[in-house]
């Protein structure tokens, strides 16, 4: 097993610094269109063997330092008594919005054992083949809110900030049955062989600093706090377009901190201390010219160097139009410059 990922999470000294990329399984690879083509996103990731397989795709082309388990951050919610759909070029739907108590009290907290034993099968699955570690995931209860609140996917998020400023005991008993369904649902992963676990915050960076700390903060801190209980697994927790946030992330429990590319990694690291630090370079890097490519990955591991342990990754997942010929001269660069 290469544990080199695991050690940097730990911000133990390691012979090179670790790669892998958000959404490094998915569109821009032909392999995976390939088995997409046979299926709905839906099916595939209630499918365990086609979830192993896209899952292993990009470890074997590209040589990444761990795996990202194949699944959705909504699935829990589906699990949660919601219909879910995904629709082309809209993204994912909840066609029955969440924003009434009678709504709210309606929503179950399942056991994962019992409603997603698909994702935890899948674990089982990739364990018996992964020779890097595997990471488990879910959302961050806030961002998982939006969507429930919002229908989908927003830009301005008027229906969930209506009801965190204008209902916040509504907001709070919402997020709490979120809260309780995502500990829930990371600690079996945790049990079924998950080696580090990432929560999403994709939409964090919607959030003023005082009303990320009392609306999205305390329930991120509550799921950690769960998990501390249970597992010794590297926590990792990522804000989207929260540089402004940072002062309280670093609250959050966990032992990673993900930073997006808005930020310089330099400074990054200069705010968040003692943790290990994971990112940063922006997606859209990925379609420079070789030569410039690799140099901005090369200043990124010198910027870097502070660090208590990184991992690199993209600030945000790899664009579904990427060239994989891209991932692989930036994989192979972070390999090369940081000493493999």
């Amino acid at each position: 097993m290469n544990d080199t990922f695991l050690k940097a999470c730990r911000g133990e000294k390691t012979a090179y610094t670790p790669v892998w990329f958000m959404r490094q399984a998915g569109r821009y690879l032909p392999e995976y269109q390939k088995v997409r083509g046979k299926v709905t996103f839906l099916e595939l990731c209630k499918n365990p063997e086609l979830c192993t397989e896209v899952t292993l795709q990009p470890i074997d082309i590209f040589d990444f330092d761990a795996a990202i388990l194949f699944s959705d951050i909504l699935i829990p919610m589906e699990a949660m008594n919601l219909r879910l759909e995904f629709h082309e070029g809209r993204g994912p739907v909840f066609p029955d919005p969440v924003r009434s108590r009678q709504e709210v009290d309606e929503l179950i907290i399942p056991d994962p054992e019992e409603t997603m034993p698909f994702v935890l099968e899948t674990i089982r699955l990739l364990r018996n083949e992964l020779k890097v570690p595997l990471i488990g995931f879910s959302g961050a209860p806030f961002t998982l809110a939006t969507y429930l609140i919002e229908g989908g996917s927003s830009k301005v998020f008027y229906q969930t900030k209506r009801m965190m400023f204008e209902e916040p005991a509504l907001y709070d008993a919402l997020l709490r049955k979120i809260t309780r369904c995502t500990s829930l649902y990371l600690q079996a992963q945790a049990r079924a062989g998950a080696q580090a676990l990432q929560i999403f915050d994709s939409w964090a960076g919607i959030l003023a600093p005082v009303d990320y700390a009392r609306f999205a903060l305390p329930y991120v801190q509550s799921i950690i706090t769960d998990l501390r209980k249970v597992t010794d697994v590297p926590i990792i927790y990522f804000a989207n377009n929260g540089s402004t946030l940072i002062e309280h992330t670093v609250t959050a429990g966990a032992d990673v901190l993900g930073l997006d590319w808005r930020l310089n990694i330099k400074e990054g690291i200069a705010r968040i201390g003692e943790h290990a630090v994971q990112g940063n370079l922006d997606p859209m890097a990925l379609f420079l010219p070789k030569e410039e490519l690799e140099q901005r990955i090369k200043q990124l591991l010198e910027d870097a160097a502070g660090a208590r342990g990184h991992i690199f990754n993209l600030g945000h997942g790899i664009q579904p139009q990427t060239s994989p010929d891209q991932a692989r001269i930036a994989v192979e660069a972070v390999h090369r410059f940081s000493g493999r």
